[in-house]
């Protein structure tokens, strides 16, 4: 039996919070598979940050971690461009995918959201379009980081601050999005700076022979 729609005072007022987002496509989702198809057209002008939220998390697990950026890639770059919702490739678009395991993360998210939601809300209101391209631009930065650092476990941190610049944009957060985007500046540059001297190491070992 699908439990009833949850509604809240953002939902009256035209914002719903991740949380119930997410609940929602748990309840409705189809039995068996779903496809991305499918998740797009249930979160329409919201999609861009629901889909980047889920595959941020999905990224920070090692094993699927290259597969999620790369899909991250995608709607990343439309937002760069300004399209209204993401579109992925048809084949992408299609393959079905285990509804169980939509449904493990939403479970292990939704409580995660909640509690974060006490403090996430509508503020500091930024222009649409502007904000969408800088966000877009940035998580393409951290993604190149997620795919290429050639050190164990270096996908954990931006896939991390990816989540956190997602769920900001989600919740139209712009205080928290302006801290995500601060910590996104450190995180670049420690990353290119172990990147850096990853090389410089390697070359001086190559010396030695």
């Amino acid at each position: 039996m699908r439990q009833p729609k949850l509604t809240t005072p953002a939902d009256e007022a035209g914002l719903v919070p991740a949380s119930v987002l997410l609940q929602r496509l748990h309840d409705e989702a189809p039995a068996g598979h779903f496809t991305l198809g499918w998740l797009m057209g249930r979160l329409h002008k919201r999609s861009f940050g629901l889909i980047m939220l889920l595959l941020a998390v999905v990224a920070i697990a090692p094993g699927v971690s290259i597969v999620a950026g790369l899909l991250l890639m995608i709607p990343a770059f439309e937002m760069i461009v300004g399209q209204n919702m993401p579109v992925f490739p048809r084949r992408i678009a299609v393959r079905p995918l285990p509804t169980r395991h939509l449904a493990a993360l939403v479970q292990r998210a939704v409580p995660v959201l909640r509690y974060l939601e006490r403090v996430i809300r509508p503020r500091w209101p930024t222009p649409l379009d502007a904000t969408k391209r800088l966000v877009g631009a940035v998580v393409v930065l951290l993604n190149i980081t997620l795919l290429f650092t050639p050190i164990p476990l270096s996908n954990v941190v931006p896939a991390l601050v990816i989540a956190l610049i997602s769920l900001a944009y989600l919740e139209e957060d712009g205080l928290l999005l302006s801290i995500a985007l601060l910590a996104s500046i450190v995180v670049l540059a420690v990353e290119s700076t172990m990147v850096w001297e990853t090389v410089r190491g390697a070359k001086w070992i190559s010396g030695l022979w």
